[in-house]
């Protein structure tokens, strides 16, 4: 699994959101000057989580993007899949069931589903407020024991 830019920046768009929250709507304008991204690729990522109700839009002088939920209320996996499509490591289990004529004999089946069932529950456990709070221990988990110590030492 490869998360594209367009992945990373809308996880990147919807936590700015939800730092800039208590500022109302926020323009688009702000989100690029203030990540540092392009005008032009951020239309269509925010067009995208608008249309899959994660924002709600205003029109107008004052007017901009903001949040459709609370900051608690978004997990990764679900913006991720929005935004790519699937999280599944492999082609055969892209779509629900097994889509794959050797199925029934491949012995790396089982690995690969257990793989995407990793992805999804480590990604469904993540908040959008466990990014912002710079939860690292729940962001980490059991996955990494010695990140902790090599953060540190950086």
């Amino acid at each position: 699994m490869m998360v594209s830019t367009k992945g990373r920046y809308a996880l990147t768009v919807l936590v700015d959101l939800a730092r800039n929250s208590g500022e109302g709507y926020v323009s688009l304008a702000d989100i690029a000057e203030r990540e540092h991204l392009s005008m032009k690729y951020l239309e269509s990522i925010i067009s995208m989580l608008n249309k899959g109700g994660m924002l709600e839009s205003l029109r107008g002088k004052n007017g901009g993007y903001r949040l459709a939920r609370e900051p608690k209320d978004y997990n990764i996996s679900e913006i991720l899949v929005l935004t790519e499509g699937t999280l599944a490591p492999v082609n055969c289990i892209i779509s629900p069931g097994v889509q794959c004529e050797k199925a029934a004999t491949c012995s790396t089946l089982p690995l690969w589903a257990g793989l995407d069932k990793v992805i999804e529950n480590y990604l469904s456990s993540i908040t959008l407020e466990d990014i912002l709070t710079g939860n690292r221990r729940k962001m980490l988990g059991d996955y990494c024991d010695s990140c902790d110590t090599q953060q540190e030492e950086n």
